[in-house]
């Protein structure tokens, strides 16, 4: 099992080389705090799986704080992942695609055909198409707005357990960057791709963040595995304290802000110190590995899932980036013919 976690600068770099190549210089040189890999070279079966019966979950609405939101997981007879709003029957199912990605500038919005056939925070709720290694997926709700949990996208994976997921007579099918590729992001930041290794079916991932606030600095490495992936799902979006007493106030004025679902439990609020209790403690320190567990698990691997109906794989290093680098970089690689 490869434990050496430096890299090469690849030759094929998109946007500053420098840049890239100080970024790396910067991401050697901070420790890695937590590493969790498999020896298993096909964590997940080898043939496409859906869900045995439709299952609902509903919270809080994201958006809409005051208003109960619900999504159903159903069994999908075509491959990928699908979004039906059930609100809008003369609307075709949305893929999850990066054809569809509407924006990623706060959460990713994904939407096809009417302006009002999308969901809203969809990165929450796709991740567990990598994660839990299931190929074919409706989902079901009647609003672009969904659900918050305490317990983050937790409930969410309860629901397909209980669902059953089943294998189909088809084969599961791969997809993974042709060569290595870096892209050089404007502050700092990059993301890598590698290929995996021949006859391997594993995703890892290499995720570190750096924040001016109590979070500091945080790299974990680990394997896509159901019990890595169903662990990490704990992890809750965070907020500044700033941005969160923003939303609270002044925020009221704005309709993307008025009715925020966020409270003191269902995400971290972070400053000077924690607002609430953090999670993923890292023995013998005081330091909380939330933040990146969740950027990790349930924002870049929600961007990875936006290459279709395959299961990526291969290994993402990402070092300070955020939501709109893993989607312009997914968007690179369909766009020149760099995936397999």
């Amino acid at each position: 099992m490869n434990t050496d976690f430096t890299y090469n600068q690849p030759l094929r770099i998109v946007g500053d080389e420098k840049a890239f190549a100080r970024a790396l210089e910067r991401f050697h040189a901070q420790r890695v705090d937590d590493v969790r890999l498999t020896g298993e070279k096909d964590p997940f079966p080898l043939k496409r799986r859906t869900i045995a019966k439709a299952q609902s979950v509903a919270g809080v609405g994201t958006f809409k704080g005051k208003r109960k939101a619900t999504i159903t997981f159903a069994p999908a007879q075509m491959p990928g992942w699908w979004i039906r709003r059930t609100d809008q029957p003369e609307q075709l199912d949305t893929a999850v695609d990066i054809a569809n990605l509407w924006t990623s500038a706060r959460n990713l919005v994904l939407r096809s055909g009417s302006p009002h056939n999308y969901l809203r925070m969809a990165e929450h709720i796709i991740a567990l198409k990598l994660g839990m290694g299931v190929d074919n997926i409706v989902i079901e709700t009647s609003t672009g707005d969904p659900p918050l949990f305490n317990a983050s996208s937790l409930p969410l994976v309860k629901a397909i357990e209980h669902a059953g997921i089943v294998e189909t007579q088809e084969d599961a099918t791969f997809t993974y960057v042709k060569e290595p590729i870096g892209f050089a992001g404007t502050r700092g930041d990059f993301l890598l791709f590698l290929p995996p290794a021949p006859g391997s079916h594993v995703l890892r991932l290499d995720v570190a963040i750096d924040w001016r606030t109590v979070i500091g600095r945080q790299r974990i490495v680990f394997d896509v595995t159901p019990e890595t992936f169903r662990r990490a799902t704990l992890a809750r979006t965070n907020a500044t304290h700033r941005q969160y007493l923003l939303a609270k106030t002044i925020g009221k004025l704005f309709a993307d802000t008025r009715n925020l679902g966020y409270d003191n439990d269902n995400i971290l609020i972070h400053g000077r110190k924690y607002y609430g209790k953090p999670r993923f403690p890292l023995d013998g320190t005081d330091k909380f590995l939330e933040p990146v567990w969740h950027r990790a698990a349930l924002d870049l691997l929600a961007a990875l899932c936006l290459t279709g109906a395959d299961r990526f794989i291969g290994t993402v290093v990402s070092y300070r980036a955020g939501h709109t680098q893993d989607c312009d970089a997914v968007r690179h690689l369909y766009r020149h013919n760099l995936l397999t």
